[in-house]
């Protein structure tokens, strides 16, 4: 090894325990957790992800917070996920449709994780969460506010233990407050954050999204606190606790033009999304002879475009339709008149006539067209790999690229129950054969026998 080699190496373990460990009691520590979880000092600095070293205990179920650990382990993270023995994660009943008895559900997002089954009930089981806690540097929860605490395991215990500790506490509701203590489902923060509402056909029935969007959005936004948490613990040396819930993370996603006009009264808004996305027009989907096309115009220059490509140019001349806040007054008879004009061509013919037109359009595809989209292929949306019971499967990969590293080989599929217990008591414990034995025998841990 070369002196400039050497430097550099030296150079990029401090940068790690920087990173790593911000303001810490004891400079040594950090070294031990790199080496002890595959971090190499060796390593270049383009095959490194930004996560590499970081663990996390992931006691969520179902998928906001599967959702958000899943991107943390994309990102390099250790991601260690606690099941209940026997039942594992709720997803994993949630079918069909089914992979060889694998939920399809649970499939797609969970990648990337170890599962270890251990009874929370059990006192030998809460000590062994206790500890996992202490030696990681985040834990996800999605538990009824105030559950974990009851078992000894809520932040003042947990931040005692560890005071570096990340903990984030996705709920239906948050930690506080008159609905905290009430289960929460994306189902119910859709209706309650007025998403439905302003979703489905115009003055139809209220729609929910076809996605669980909410669970998706608390998701997101549990991993960018987290994130920024670990941000924050270089500066201080310490950990926090973070408040994400699913109300909160949908009331802010609803649209702010919708939000603004019922907060400040400016107008009504009316229910239902057709014709109407952020007080533009058109921004709609179109039924045309075969399927279904999607027309931005988002400006009076693109909206004179639509008209001349559609042979509409009357339009242009007339005086309901100049700007976009006459267009929006006079959506009903301007949106009948251009609807009845897709209807005369097929979906592709209409794509070849907007295209270079620079007019946004698309057609509404099915999931299908979606994963054989070139886009999407080219975006390295499908991710494949091998699972010891599925076999060969296909899942959604990460949505975003970086140019300091390649996300790599296939990724870890996602763990059957308890497929790392004994893995993740002996490497992040350092517990004994006869410790673990004790502990399998009273069943506060359970190893999968198919692993």
């Amino acid at each position: 090894m070369t002196v400039s080699t050497r430097r550099l190496n030296i150079a990029f373990c401090n940068l790690v325990r920087r990173c790593f460990t911000g303001v810490l009691p004891s400079e040594h520590r950090s070294v031990h957790i790199a080496v002890q979880r595959g971090y190499s000092c060796t390593q270049t600095a383009e095959h490194i992800r930004p996560l590499e070293g970081v663990r996390v205990l992931d006691l969520t179920r179902v998928l906001a917070g599967p959702f958000a650990t899943m991107i943390l382990g994309d990102l390099g993270a250790e991601v260690i996920k606690v099941e209940k023995p026997g039942a594992g994660d709720d997803t994993r009943a949630w079918g069909p449709p089914f992979v060889n008895n694998e939920s399809a559900y649970f499939l797609s997002v969970n990648r990337n994780k170890k599962s270890v089954a251990v009874d929370l009930k059990h006192t030998r089981g809460a000590q062994i969460i206790l500890e996992l806690a202490a030696v990681c540097d985040v834990l996800v929860e999605n538990y009824l506010p105030g559950k974990l605490h009851q078992m000894g395991l809520g932040y003042e215990h947990l931040q005692a233990a560890n005071p570096q500790l990340v903990y984030c506490s996705i709920s239906g509701f948050g930690q506080t407050g008159p609905q905290s203590k009430s289960p929460g489902y994306d189902s119910i923060a859709s209706a309650l954050s007025g998403m439905m509402h302003i979703t489905g056909p115009e003055g139809g029935e209220p729609v929910r999204p076809g996605v669980a969007m909410t669970d998706l959005a608390a998701g997101l936004y549990a991993h960018g606190a987290i994130m920024a948490a670990l941000l924050q613990r270089q500066k201080t040396g310490r950990g926090v606790h973070i408040d994400c819930n699913l109300l909160s993370s949908q009331v802010r996603c609803v649209e702010a033009v919708c939000l603004s006009n019922s907060l400040l009264n400016l107008e009504s808004v009316e229910q239902g999304s057709s014709g109407r996305v952020g007080g533009v027009i058109p921004t709609v989907g179109f039924r045309t002879k075969n399927g279904y096309i999607v027309v931005a115009a988002g400006n009076d220059k693109q909206f004179v475009k639509v008209c001349h490509v559609l042979s509409l140019t009357e339009l242009t001349e007339d005086s309901n339709y100049k700007t976009n806040k006459l267009r929006v007054k006079h959506r009903k008879p301007l949106l009948h008149i251009i609807s009845q004009r897709f209807l005369e061509m097929d979906t592709a013919d209409w794509l070849r006539k907007f295209e270079g037109s620079g007019v946004p359009v698309g057609p509404i595809n099915s999931i299908r067209e979606v994963f054989s989209s070139p886009q999407v292929k080219h975006n390295n949306l499908i991710q494949e790999m091998n699972h010891p019971t599925a076999g060969p499967i296909s899942v959604p990969g990460p949505a975003v690229r970086f140019s300091s590293f390649e996300y790599g080989s296939p990724p870890r599929p996602p763990p059957l129950i308890g497929q790392h217990t004994v893995q993740v008591l002996r490497e992040a414990l350092s517990y004994s054969d006869e410790v673990i034995r004790t502990l399998l025998e009273s069943g506060a841990a359970v190893q999968n026998e198919q692993a």
